[in-house]
């Protein structure tokens, strides 16, 4: 991945470079494969994989890119366990899960 230091499974981008979508993008898919089809992960993570400090404010962003990813049918937001449209506003923690492991209401 262009512009990201990569130590073990762990990708951090530069001190004072912001990390870009495709970069945020590869993490959460990253993260998600890892994981394996039946289990979650919290947007924060994927936040801290980046930035190790200062990884809340990359919050709003990598929501973004969830949301960008869901609309493209590759992965899935949930609350509760209940898949979220990425058309309405989210509230609250959210989950991302990959694309055919949550059943939808």
């Amino acid at each position: 991945m262009q512009g990201m230091l990569t130590v073990g499974n762990d990708m951090t981008t530069e001190a004072d470079t912001p990390p870009t979508d495709s970069q945020i993008e590869a993490a959460a898919l990253h993260l998600l494969a890892r994981r394996g089809l039946e289990s979650s992960i919290c947007p924060s993570e994927v936040a801290r994989l980046l930035k190790s400090t200062g990884w809340r404010a990359l919050m709003p962003r990598v929501r973004d890119v969830s949301r960008q990813l869901a609309l493209a049918g590759r992965l899935n937001v949930t609350q509760r366990g209940v898949v979220l449209s990425p058309l309405e506003v989210w509230k609250g923690p959210v989950r991302l899960k990959l694309v055919g492991t949550c059943i939808a209401p």
